[in-house]
């Protein structure tokens, strides 16, 4: 399946330390980690990847909970994994669900979990077919709350 990457902002390259290779595994660890959703509310399962700056790779996906405000999207459950077991710098993260017109987005409570481990770091937003859009974080939440604006003179 051929993977078309497009991106918005006038810098048309990946950004430092992200292979094409990584990105291929990024994307087929989502892929992977989509099957494992639990939505039986929903029925809309997202898988999600996250690659540290290391590149290890840490998967997530939805988990419903029928008080369906505790349920956590795959997102958040990818950057559970990784800061449970000792990571908090990551360059990039593949999103993917079952849509087919439109990429997966991550909503803004993710947004802003992902914006706590920084602005510039690149997501892999997907549809169906396998196609994808890149952006950065900051492209995604501008003019962002961080943990900068706690810090005190």
């Amino acid at each position: 399946m051929a993977q078309k990457q497009q991106r918005s902002s006038p810098q048309d390259s990946q950004p430092a330390g992200v292979q094409s290779d990584q990105i291929q595994l990024l994307l087929n660890a989502c892929r992977e980690a989509k099957k494992f959703a639990y939505c039986p509310y929903s029925h809309f399962p997202v898988g999600a990847a996250l690659l540290t700056l290391d590149g290890k790779i840490f998967s997530g996906c939805n988990v419903e909970n029928a008080s369906y405000p505790l349920g956590v999207c795959a997102e958040r459950t990818a950057i559970q994994k990784a800061v449970s077991e000792g990571y908090t710098k990551f360059q990039a993260m593949a999103i993917t669900s079952n849509m087919q017109e439109d990429y997966t987005m991550p909503c803004g409570a993710c947004r802003q979990v992902l914006r706590e481990f920084g602005k510039q770091w690149d997501l892999y937003m997907t549809k169906a077919d396998g196609t994808y859009i890149v952006k950065t974080l900051e492209e995604l939440l501008p003019h962002s709350f961080g943990s900068e604006a706690l810090k005190t003179p």
